[in-house]
């Protein structure tokens, strides 16, 4: 295999990264730059407009202490807000420790390259969600 894929480094020396929450899948490029942060084509301000959700993208940025040296690009779809902003710090996360290798451990130590598994539970038959039965009435 060529070694631009195995170290998710594209020939422009963009370090690539990919974070899922529950539907959202975010698709992240990160590469040397002023710490401009773009998502769908968007300013961060512009498109989270709630401070959790934009402080969660931040995370990884400001646990390594890279956000004025790296200039992040991000694709995301799917999902809600919340769920979004989750993917994209995932996301972030795996995109920093493919531009460097020495930013993991900072990165672990902080849960941040760990997936959040939670899904949404299916509906089961002969009850009205995945959980709530039907009111019981005595007479």
């Amino acid at each position: 295999m060529p070694e631009a894929t195995l170290t998710k480094v594209n020939r422009a020396g963009d370090a690539l990264g990919t974070g899922r929450r529950k539907s959202s899948v975010a698709r992240v490029r990160v590469r040397s730059g002023n710490g401009t942060i773009l998502i769908n084509e968007r300013p961060l301000d512009d498109y989270f407009p709630l401070d959790q959700q934009r402080n969660a993208v931040l995370a990884p940025l400001l646990a390594t202490d890279t956000r004025s040296r790296v200039d992040v690009g991000i694709r995301v779809q799917g999902g809600g807000t919340t769920g979004q902003s989750d993917a994209c710090k995932l996301g972030i996360a795996r995109a920093l420790t493919r531009f460097d290798a020495a930013l993991e451990g900072a990165l672990r130590d902080t849960n941040l390259l760990t997936r959040d598994s939670r899904m949404v539970e299916r509906k089961k038959f002969g009850l009205r969600k995945a959980r709530r039965a039907t009111q019981f009435s005595k007479r």
